[in-house]
């Protein structure tokens, strides 16, 4: 993944930003929406692009483009390097491939408890029957 070449297939739109804000909201175009083309990219390799269109296909539009959104601040320059933050944000944790997972047995000790607590356990419940006197 190079940061420097997805940097420049960004594309950016300034929008107003919805909810509370009085007048200032209605003159001011602060929330910025952040469009990436993964299928175009030249900064992901193709593999990547696989990767990522797997993990990130309820985000990605039809036409494999994702879009994120930030109204956090009331600076729309601000607000731009959030959402270029959250993108490689999530970039990252999708590329990141998990830990391999070993199997292990269960200690001899543990073995031994969880029978000794079935043991009680039925014990209880065979306690709590009414007597057979036959």
């Amino acid at each position: 993944m190079d940061t420097k070449k997805i940097i420049q297939e960004l594309e950016f739109k300034a929008v107003r930003s919805s909810g509370a804000g009085g007048q200032h909201v209605n003159k001011v175009s602060s929330k910025i929406e952040l469009f990436f083309n993964i299928e175009n990219s030249n900064g992901l390799t193709s593999e990547e692009k696989e990767i990522l269109e797997k993990k990130l296909g309820h985000k990605i539009s039809k036409e494999n483009v994702l879009i994120l959104t930030c109204s956090e601040s009331r600076s729309q320059h601000k607000n731009k390097d959030l959402v270029i933050k959250k993108l490689f944000d999530l970039l990252k944790k999708s590329l990141l491939k998990p830990k391999k997972r070993k199997p292990t047995k269960p200690s001899k000790s543990s073995i031994k408890k969880r029978l000794e607590k079935k043991k009680k356990h039925a014990f209880k419940k065979a306690y709590r029957k009414k007597p057979n006197f036959e």
